[in-house]
């Protein structure tokens, strides 16, 4: 859900970079683990946006030497925790791991990551080679999460 990239000031805050779509979703969520799945659980005590970023204060940490100790740290929050998707939206890490078939039934591989470009996000799939297919409804057919798969409008030698 995001990533602290820095300490903010002296008394412990963290600048973070949210993964979430407004810059303020990840203030909704006032537990996070930082240090990925097998990180530390923080009660989040204040927070705002701060430009495109936010700035945060973790239970805990309270000085800039413990907030450095996080920088690089990926937060996460509990699956259960998040809203459903609505039809036709998908959480990222539903994604990965998906296997990525051409409608002429052409295997391509499977999702490895989606990357955010600004103007759409990137499948890049991982198979004899690496492909980078727009997901946006042009190229991404059918997107079958109970079987594993995404049917895309590519072709092979593209």
């Amino acid at each position: 859900m995001g990533r602290i990239v820095a300490p903010f000031g002296i008394q412990g805050w963290v600048r973070v970079q949210p993964y979430t779509a407004a810059p303020g979703g990840l203030l909704d969520y006032p537990v996070w683990q930082v240090g990925g799945a097998a990180g530390r659980m923080f009660a989040v005590t204040e927070g705002r946006v701060h430009g495109n970023a936010l700035v945060a204060h973790l239970k805990g940490i309270d000085d800039r030497d413990a907030a450095a100790a996080l920088r690089g740290s990926d937060i996460v929050v509990a699956r259960s925790e998040l809203p459903p998707a609505t039809e036709n939206e998908y959480y990222w890490a539903d994604l990965i791991g998906l296997a990525v078939v051409s409608q002429e039934g052409v295997e391509f591989g499977k999702v490895a990551e989606l990357v955010e470009t600004g103007a759409n996000d990137v499948l890049v799939v991982q198979g004899e080679r690496e492909r980078l297919i727009p997901f946006v409804e042009e190229y991404v057919k059918v997107v079958d999460l109970a079987g594993g798969t995404i049917s895309v409008a590519w072709q092979a030698d593209w």
